[in-house]
């Protein structure tokens, strides 16, 4: 899990035996397809996750709302595509999966990069570029990757048959690992996608397939785009389930539930999130101009996944009210730091322009702009 950020949770009336330590909670029962059972309508929750889950989400809600910031500060240039609105689908995801399975998604990945263990400090310095990012500055919003987790892709759709041939890896190797293999609704449509599952189908891989369905791919909404837009079922021969991304309790359930199947040896199985994105597509996105900002606000105001996940905790006496704001305080200073580090930090020089092209090579000369311009490449 991502680092705790050194946050010390006080509470100042009442002792941590008041609390209730576990709970159940009824969520929302899933759509099935190809399914005689899906996953349970009741989840446990003890104090300690549903801390742990708050805070996780919290930190990309703050980390995402700084990049939008720096963004508009002209300090991160390019590509960007933020995550806020989401968050219960990369917490929940992470939650039902162990940390030595395997994830790959599109470009909206800063929230899988933080949930697969990468520092809130690292991302926002490759997000502007900096020697100190985790890509080491050249890789930028759509581009980071840390150990079992394959990124962020640029190229829609791509990365759903790389996620078949990991899981397909993970067969081979016989390690009772599987692969998360993330697409978005805009990308649902795409030939590469059912190839894929056709393929994961015949040779039963590990491999949860996972439309995270926001609604909109760019600006058209899923009805102008999708003769069906019940992407559970689109697997056709593939199991599905459609969960409620905004819930961070469904959306561990049914990761349980798929990993469980992928790992019985079943095959893939295809689950369908249905979450919001609070920004635009991408920063260029002012995102209001084929939806309402009233429909955003619903959103904001009914289906939060961290005010959902709060009141929870708050309505069974989980937690008090200054914990979560004293958590708040301690992710707004990391924050704070991380864009701090993210600002000052300096660019990676010109003579590692070339570097890293092979991961174990030795030194090579590579072609620059014309034959003459040669550069240095190391592993």
């Amino acid at each position: 899990m991502p680092p705790k950020s050194g946050a010390r949770i006080v509470v100042s009336s009442r002792s941590f035996a008041d609390f209730t330590p576990t709970a159940s909670f009824d969520i929302k029962k899933c759509e099935l397809h190809r399914l005689e059972e899906g996953p349970p309508v009741k989840a446990e929750l003890t104090r300690e996750q549903g801390l742990q889950y708050y805070r996780t989400m919290q930190t990309v809600r703050r980390m995402e709302l700084k990049a939008d910031q720096l963004y508009k500060q002209k300090i991160i240039r390019g590509f960007c595509h933020l995550y806020d609105g989401q968050e219960a689908c990369a917490m929940g995801i992470e939650a039902g999966i162990n940390p030595s399975d395997h994830l790959i998604t599109a470009y909206r990945a800063h929230g899988y990069t933080y949930t697969r263990g990468v520092s809130v400090k690292e991302i926002l310095a490759e997000l502007t570029g900096r020697k100190g990012g985790v890509a080491k500055g050249k890789g930028g919003s759509m581009h980071m990757y840390a150990p079992h987790f394959y990124g962020g892709n640029g190229i829609v759709g791509a990365q759903v048959p790389l996620g078949a041939g990991i899981a397909l890896a993970c067969q081979y190797q016989g390690n009772n690992q599987l692969c998360v293999t993330l697409y978005g609704d805009g990308a649902a449509n795409q030939g590469q996608i059912f190839e894929s599952f056709n393929m994961a189908a015949l040779w039963k891989l590990p491999c949860i397939f996972i439309c995270e369905n926001n609604k909109y791919g760019m600006g058209t909404s899923v009805e102008r785009s999708s003769a069906s837009t019940e992407y559970f079922r689109r697997g056709d021969f593939i199991p599905g389930i459609r969960v409620d991304g905004m819930d961070v309790l469904c959306v561990r359930e049914a990761t349980k539930f798929a990993a469980d199947h992928c790992r019985a040896g079943k095959g893939p199985i295809l689950m369908e999130l249905e979450t919001y994105r609070y920004h635009g597509h991408s920063m260029s996105d002012p995102g209001v101009s084929y939806r309402t900002r009233e429909e955003i606000q619903e959103v904001r105001s009914k289906s939060d996944p961290i005010s959902l996940l709060k009141e929870r905790m708050l309505g069974n006496n989980m937690a008090a009210a200054e914990e979560f704001k004293e958590i708040d305080v301690a992710i707004r200073k990391e924050v704070e730091e991380a864009a701090q580090f993210a600002t000052s930090d300096p660019e990676p020089p010109l003579e590692e322009l070339c570097n890293h092209i092979f991961y174990n090579e030795p030194p090579m000369e590579v072609r620059g702009t014309n034959p003459w311009s040669k550069l240095k490449s190391i592993s």
